[in-house]
Parts: C-alpha cells; structure tokens; sequence
C-alpha cells in the first residue's frame, strides 16, 4: 500500500525549513522514527524523523528546497503504520454520533439558517445557548482546541451543518494570533527604502541570507522598534577573580568543562534576579501586566560561522559553577556543529553576550525581546586605580547593561549593574543576598 510522509509540526511559529541533506535513497527500506532528511529552521538545524515505515518510491524534494509543514516529502510503499491511523477514523464517528442525533433535533429552519448566521459572525453574542453547548465537532478536535485554549463555541465551522474540523481550529488560532501580533507589527511595518543600482559603481555579489541571518534580522529588528532601549555601563575590578580562575580552572576541565567569565557570570547573574526581580520578568502591553517569573533560565549568546545563536541554560540558580561551565562547554559546541533543537533556545529570562575575547571596550547589545535585559561583557584590560591612596595596576572588566525602558528604570538598573559588578569583586555577596 502506497503511503505519502508529509513534514510534520516542527515547533511552535515554525512553519517552514530548507532541506539541507537527505539522508535516504529512492528504494531503501525505512522503519518508523528513522531520520529521512537534515532540515534548517529559523534557529536550529533538525533531523525528521518519518512517522511510517516502509520502502521509498519516491522522494519529492531535493536538497536546498524550501518546504512547508504538511508538505509531501517522501512517498512509500509497504507503509504498515499508516494502517493504525485510517483505524481511527471510524472510532471517531462513533463517538460523534450522540452529537449528530442532538443536532438532528433541531428545527430544520434553524439548521439552515445557523451556518450562514456564523460565516457573517463566528463569535457573536447573540448565538443560543443551546447551540454553543453542541457545537457540531469530533472529540478529538475538541481536545485539540482545548489543548491550544480556544473555545470551540466559537470557531466557525467549514463543513456540512457548520461541523467544525482540526482546520477549522488551526485557522482561526491563527487568526487570533494574527490580530494580537497586529499592534507589534505596525512598529516594524516601515517600508524599506529602496537601494540604488551599486553595479553602476562597480562589481558586486548577491547572497541570500541563511535561515538563521533571517530570523536574527526579524526578531532584533522587531526588538529594537518596540522596546524602548538603554544602555547603563560598568566596569568590576577581576583582578583576584582572575586569581581563583586560573587556580581552579584545571578542576574544571577534568570535569569536561572550562572556567570562564562568563559561567562565573550565569551564576552571578541569577542570584542577581532572585534581588531584582524586575529583571526577571517579561511585559505584556496588551494586557498592561508584568510577568515575573519563578525560573532562572540564562541565554548565552554563541558566535558561529552561521550567525549568532542563543542557546539557553536551564535552572542556573541550582547548578554549582563546575555545572555550569561543562553545561557551557557542551551548548556552545552544539551550537557551533548545528546540533540545536528549538528547544534548547527556548524560554531564557534574560541573556549574556560576551566578546570580550574578540576585543573592544563596550558595546550596547539588543534586548532579546521577550526578555527585559542583556549584559554584554568586553574585553578587560589594565588600569591605574587608585586603592589607599595609591595607584595600583588592577585589571577591569567592562559591563554593558542594555533594559527595556518600559518596566526598569535606570536607578534600577544602575543598582542591579553595580549589585552584579561588587559579586564579581566580592563573590561571598552571592552566599550573603543572592
């Protein structure tokens, strides 16, 4: 029995990816959760996995094609598994036919008149009760519009007496996000201006950016018309901590791991968030509240030589620095080989960006919108300053603090900065406050 794979939901808001490897032949034999193809996303290069087993007849794409979630990728033959899904089907129907007998009751003027009625309105007030209390759809769609939290009395149905399918729920969750991501969109809605012909000047090369470039563009161009920005600058005396680094950094790499500023900074950091919890919160204008969450996730900003990545550290507040420096070592090598999934950069409070191994004296890096803040790190250099009325050669390490305006003011974030900066210079303060 021919059978047809079709790329599945690969993550949440991600739609759509290009085939970078395929990794099966025209008449190989394939079992079910076997990877079929390498695919990039927005952020993450994925294995799919197919859903069927059986012996490849045909493949649809081929490497570099732009695909879509529900897009036929492979067709099969032999495929057993699809069997148990068309099973289903029946048992649905069975468990639909109490409604379709309650729906039968119905006055025949009012069946012919509540579609029309729904296409015009779909959540108008004014609908009867009765009628919301049997919308006409399987349990299994109402499960799924449960499982996403949308009414299922309000969804317009497409099919015969307005019986409502997945679909249906799909589209209009897409619709409501649609409408809630209207106001944002407008702050990013500038048309482009129009680039002039540079061949008139000389030589040149057109490159189309990578899926990562891309989804970088968006989201910090969306960050940056939306969140009001400020940026407050420091700088923390390391010279001891340089110390302890390298007394302890050899623990540490027999551990896997390698003891570096910024794994002593994730550890900073979230006992930082536990003083100033403003700072470990997310905004909602649309519904003018704050969120404050009760969770220490941590993204470190990763440079690759496919863009910059942020893979996010779990649960900082519990791991000891040896922890979190293997934890460390191990995401950004992943990040470097492609090997993150969505979930890995999902769901960070706040973010760490440090180039201080490439150099520079500070920068004001972006708000990872929707966090509230990110602290960059710069190169730390020598400095005379002076300590007992002396001046002594002490090496300083420049902070950048970027906030959104919206929730933090900057005497808060001027304590918080200088909060994070003496727990560099005085690490007991983590064990006394944080």
């Amino acid at each position: 029995m021919a059978a047809e794979f079709k790329l599945p939901e690969l993550g949440e808001n991600v739609e759509t990816g290009t085939v970078v490897k395929i990794l099966v032949s025209k008449g190989d034999e394939i079992k079910k959760d076997q990877a079929i193809m390498e695919l990039e996303t927005e952020k993450a290069l994925l294995e799919v996995p197919s859903n069927i087993g059986g012996v490849i007849k045909e493949i649809l794409v081929k490497e570099g094609d732009e695909v879509k979630v529900g897009q036929t990728l492979l067709v099969l033959d032999g495929a057993v598994e699809e069997k148990k899904e068309t099973k289903r089907e029946p048992r649905e129907e069975k468990e639909d036919k109490p409604e379709e007998k309650e729906k039968k009751k119905e006055p025949p003027e009012e069946k012919k008149e509540k579609p029309a009625e729904e296409a015009r309105q779909p959540v108008a007030p004014a609908r009867p009760t009765e009628r919301k209390e049997i919308a006409p759809a399987a349990p299994s769609t109402r499960r799924f519009a449960r499982e996403i939290g949308i009414d299922i009395n309000t969804v317009p149905g497409s099919g015969p007496g307005g019986r409502i399918s997945i679909e249906d729920v799909k589209a209009f969750a897409k619709q409501i996000n649609q409408q809630k991501a209207a106001p944002a969109a407008a702050f990013t809605g500038i048309p482009a201006e129009p680039l002039p012909d540079f061949t008139k000047w000389g030589e040149v090369e057109h490159k189309p950016m990578n899926k990562i470039r891309q989804a970088t563009a968006k989201h910090l161009s969306f960050a940056w018309a939306t969140i009001p920005h400020v940026t407050q600058f420091d700088k923390a005396d390391i010279t001891e901590l340089e110390k302890l680094r390298k007394q302890y950094g050899k623990k540490v790499e027999a551990a896997g791991g390698k003891l570096t500023v910024t794994s002593i900074l994730l550890k900073i950091i979230s006992a930082a968030l536990k003083v100033f919890p403003q700072f470990n919160a997310s905004i909602d204008m649309a519904k003018s509240e704050i969120i404050y969450k009760k969770y220490y996730h941590i993204g470190i900003a990763v440079d690759t030589e496919h863009g910059l990545l942020v893979p996010v550290i779990r649960n900082v507040d519990r791991k000891n620095i040896i922890e979190l420096s293997v934890e460390l070592t191990q995401v950004a090598e992943k990040a470097r080989n492609r090997k993150l999934s969505l979930d890995d950069m999902q769901g960070g409070n706040f973010s760490i960006s440090n180039l201080g191994g490439i150099g520079g004296t500070a920068f004001t890096p972006v708000v990872n919108a929707p966090e509230v803040a990110i602290l960059g790190i710069s190169r730390g250099q020598m400095e005379p300053i002076y300590l007992n009325g002396n001046f002594e050669p002490r090496l300083m390490l420049p902070l950048s603090l970027s906030y959104d305006h919206r929730l933090i003011d900057g005497a808060d974030a001027a304590r918080f900065l200088r909060w994070v900066a003496e727990a560099i210079e005085q690490p007991f303060r983590i064990v006394l406050e944080g």
